[in-house]
């Protein structure tokens, strides 16, 4: 079985069962998994900049905004207090 040490949805190990094939999955630790974010996010801003049209970008912007609202919830805050934050920070330029 190959192996893919990747950081995936909650959803993808019951759809790859569902398609006949087999999979293992583990929770991460607090520290893994912001590591593993980290990495998903450099994948999803590669995937965005490689995208050569408007409908891939804004699937890949998408996911960026999942990873960056776990991200937020690793650090403590919620998308809404992050929301506020960033209208804050424009709001000072």
């Amino acid at each position: 079985m190959p192996v893919y040490n990747k950081l995936v949805r909650d959803l993808i190990p019951e759809i790859i069962h569902k398609s006949g094939k087999e999979c293992r999955t583990r929770i991460l630790d607090d520290e893994e998994y912001q590591k593993e974010l980290n990495v998903k996010l450099k994948e999803e801003s590669e995937e965005y900049f490689a995208a050569s049209k408007s409908e891939e970008a804004l699937e890949e912007l998408a996911d960026m905004l999942e990873v960056i609202r776990s991200l937020a919830a690793v650090h403590g805050s919620s998308w809404e207090q992050l929301e506020a934050l960033r209208e804050q920070k424009a709001g000072q330029c």
